[in-house]
């Protein structure tokens, strides 16, 4: 290790142990609460924080329900409708993050700050927004009914909890990959087309091949929150058949009197995101050392 190497490893020390700290410390006591005990008589969560003591009933009844059970249902929902939504964010942002970075020339900065403006508003006000929008009597149903398009978006919906999922994180895949493609040389992507290659052909062998980093960084960055997310699907749908598994969490750790449960689907689903994260470090890790050789 070189010197500059070890003075920047000094200076980012700091900021590491600080996250890593406040990452380790919060999993633990959601673990704690997992595989300990319940208040027989409040039936409040009493979290058991020496390891040794912990017991792993609950956890297979809950692993049980997951694979065969009735939060089957759920987990496949869940995993189908952040599949579909990020799919529609994919065809949605590149494009737009495509155009920001090779054509938008100088109306870049004003189109960014279009793209980011959605961040200046509470996430809660957007889907509130969207909720007077798709009433009955909202803007975009009274539209809809002038072409003969009668739906009713907020009556447990699957297709109004996606496009709010789109709608919520599609900005977080666009500047990602904005920064990408920013980066790219298109040099290459011209010398592709002066040896013949059509421009369909030189985007897929030369510009995806180079903008894969992006493309990942951009799907892990919408796909862990969507996992988690609940307040989309409460605010658009509250209906149990468009549940999904944050709206499991939240149930049972706010309002049922099995808190252990909420804390056992959290530590499932956050190791389900820690292996999509470990593919993409992988991925990325993978990417860069190619770009070394």
């Amino acid at each position: 290790m070189t010197k500059a190497s070890r003075v920047w490893a000094a200076l980012a020390a700091p900021g590491a142990f600080w996250l890593l700290f406040f990452f380790v410390v919060p999993f633990y006591a959601v673990a704690c609460v997992a595989f300990g005990s319940i208040d027989p008589i409040f039936r409040d969560a009493i979290p058991q924080w020496n390891p040794l003591n912990w017991s792993f009933v609950e956890f297979r009844e809950v692993l049980s329900s997951v694979t065969s059970g009735p939060l089957r249902g759920v987990f496949l929902r869940t995993v189908a409708y952040v599949v579909t939504a990020m799919v529609a964010s994919f065809i949605i942002g590149f494009p737009v993050a495509y155009y920001l970075a090779r054509y938008a020339g100088k109306r870049r900065l004003l189109l960014l700050l279009l793209i980011i403006a959605p961040f200046w508003v509470n996430y809660l006000m957007r889907m509130l927004a969207w909720v007077n929008l798709l009433s009955p009597s909202g803007l975009f149903s009274r539209f809809a009914n002038f072409f003969g398009v009668q739906y009713n978006w907020l009556d447990g919906s699957p297709i109004t909890v996606i496009l709010g999922l789109v709608y919520g994180y599609v900005p977080f895949l666009i500047l990602p990959l904005y920064a990408t493609l920013e980066r790219l040389d298109w040099r290459l992507v011209e010398a592709a087309r002066d040896l013949g290659a059509t421009s369909r052909q030189a985007f897929r062998v030369v510009t995806m091949p180079m903008a894969k980093a992006g493309v990942a960084a951009a799907a892990v960055l919408i796909a862990l929150p969507m996992f988690g997310d609940y307040y989309t699907n409460d605010l658009l749908s509250r209906s149990p058949s468009t549940e999904m598994l944050g709206n499991q969490i939240d149930f049972y750790i706010n309002n049922s009197s099995q808190p252990q449960r909420g804390a056992i689907l959290v530590l499932m689903l956050s190791t389900l995101l820690l292996v999509g994260l470990s593919w993409y470090l992988r991925s990325t890790t993978r990417i860069g050392r190619e770009r070394v050789r």
